[in-house]
């Protein structure tokens, strides 16, 4: 029997059985803990700020007045925001007269030069969040593209605490992402990070180098 020949023979008496898959779902059911809103809120907090973000405690009423006093203390000239956005029409609604409101509505090519050079800070949503990695989840699309979240230097994220998601495996089962993933999907750990020369940790070389989460919660809470 040739090389040629045995090889087949081999191919065609190989087992074509398929291995079970593992029960993820299972795993991680019997794995998960039993907690609520504000345990989470705390584990993603702490999580968050052991990698230098700044995470603040607000309501759905009060989010504004907080950035627009952080901002301040930041000596922040501008703000970039979506187009057409809830949280950034909120925003202008107030007026600021100390904070440039600056819109996401033009293509790249008309303005990189100012959004790489002049834009301080930008303020996007999140669509939510994981509490054991302390991950903000972004869906970056056309009112607020993934440059937002990647070229101003401090990066102000809107979170809703109610969809904050114990794990990974909770975030991706709630939110059906096997059936509507979009092109882009962010998973955002902590500001901007390296440590390529000479292990010497610096933040904002490849990204913002400011974190600051706002946490939403329900007005009328202890805020």
């Amino acid at each position: 029997m040739s090389a040629r020949e045995n090889i087949l023979r081999r191919l065609r008496t190989t087992s074509t059985t398929v291995p079970a898959l593992p029960d993820v779902a299972n795993w991680y059911s019997s794995h998960r803990r039993n907690e609520d809103v504000t345990q989470r809120v705390t584990r993603l907090r702490t999580a968050l700020e052991a990698v230098h973000t700044e995470v603040h405690d607000t309501t759905f009423t009060k989010w504004p007045d907080l950035l627009l006093s952080i901002a301040a203390k930041k000596d922040l000239r501008n703000l970039l925001i979506g187009t057409e956005t809830p949280h950034g029409s909120k925003l202008e609604a107030l007026q600021p007269n100390k904070l440039k409101l600056v819109r996401y509505e033009h293509a790249i090519e008309s303005w990189r030069d100012q959004l790489f050079d002049e834009i301080d800070a930008s303020l996007t949503s999140s669509r939510s969040a994981i509490a054991e990695t302390g991950t903000l989840i972004l869906w970056p699309d056309a009112a607020e593209p993934r440059l937002m979240s990647l070229v101003p230097h401090i990066h102000f994220v809107l979170l809703d605490v109610t969809k904050i998601h114990a794990d990974f495996h909770s975030a991706m089962s709630a939110e059906n992402w096997k059936d509507t993933l979009p092109t882009n999907a962010l998973l955002i750990s902590s500001p901007s990070k390296t440590a390529d020369i000479q292990q010497t940790l610096a933040y904002g070389a490849h990204g913002p180098r400011e974190l600051v989460v706002l946490l939403c919660h329900a007005d009328g809470g202890n805020v």
